[in-house]
């Protein structure tokens, strides 16, 4: 509890106004790369980061509003900590729905991935939407008993452990999806003779689409359980955190990171065959064709 309510809510602000606009820049280049798709890219992917978009905007205007409340307008009637401290407040409701519906998505689209690289095995899905399920009612249920609590102080024992686990659930949903995308690339690519260098599309497979995500989570976790109003702070940001993870998945697939490098190698190594057959084999997976017996799961269509 060493920060105070208010001070924890600027500062939450703050930092979530910064990542809105990272994540809007993001957003604008994604929307440029998904326009020139066809398919299921442009189908599915194109309104999902603009519904991310539109959370995160829903959730950046409340935010300033509500500062404005507690700062200018309420400044001489109620203090800003109090106000922040009113869990039943209409705005704070929404602001907390937001983050769950945006937490929420992110693990389904998260979910979505790990399903679709693994070859649609329901062996792996099944789990993944068990975990996800339980997590939309902990959320739900989470934000409809602070509604009722006003108080901080009135929050019952059996909310926090609601809290706690549905936090729980989205950091080991998506640990376990990445570890899981992750893998599976890496098998994918385990007959090229590259040495270290075929671990590259893996590590940039983590850190792009989980490390970022996940560490926002932990650190939520961390505050909740420490008691500190600094969760309040992370509930801010793991809003717009979530769509820039989502776009910087698309660009790095568009792009090719990590993936260069073991194209270019080959051309030296073992002449003009093989080269062309991994050159056919990128180019199918850049359309999303998903025909390649060693790459099949990791096309575009897999984000």
């Amino acid at each position: 509890m060493g920060i105070p309510m208010d001070t924890a809510a600027l500062l939450g602000l703050f930092l979530e106004t910064l990542l809105y606009g990272v994540f809007l820049t993001l957003y604008w280049f994604t929307l440029f790369i998904l326009l020139k798709k066809t398919g299921i890219q442009r189908q599915l992917l194109l309104p999902v980061a603009t519904l991310l978009l539109c959370i995160a905007t829903a959730h950046l205007i409340i935010d300033f509003i509500r500062a404005l409340e507690a700062f200018v307008f309420k400044v001489d009637t109620i203090g800003a900590s109090d106000y922040y401290s009113n869990f039943a407040s209409p705005l704070f409701v929404a602001s907390t729905a937001l983050c769950v519906t945006q937490t929420i998505l992110a693990d389904a689209i998260v979910v979505w991935r790990c399903y679709v690289l693994n070859d649609r095995k329901l062996l792996v899905a099944f789990p993944c939407c068990i975990m996800l399920l339980a997590s939309v009612a902990t959320g739900y249920y989470g934000v409809g008993s602070l509604s009722r609590a006003r108080l901080l102080s009135n929050v019952p024992l059996a909310d926090y452990g609601c809290i706690a686990t549905f936090d729980t659930l989205t950091m080991g949903l998506s640990v376990t999806s990445t570890s899981l995308n992750a893998w599976r690339i890496y098998r994918t690519r385990c007959f090229m003779p590259e040495g270290f260098a075929a671990f590259l599309p893996v590590f940039v497979v983590v850190i792009e689409s989980g490390a970022l995500y996940s560490t926002s989570i932990l650190m939520l976790l961390l505050t909740f359980f420490i008691g500190s109003n600094g969760q309040y702070t992370m509930l801010d940001i793991v809003t717009p955190i979530v769509g820039i993870t989502f776009c910087l998945i698309i660009l790095q697939v568009h792009y090719g990171v990590g993936g260069n490098l073991l194209a270019e190698k080959p051309t030296k190594a073992r002449g003009n065959h093989e080269p062309l057959s991994r050159a056919r084999c990128t180019g199918e997976l850049e359309h999303g064709t998903n025909d390649c017996a060693h790459c099949r799961g990791t096309g575009d269509q897999s984000i």
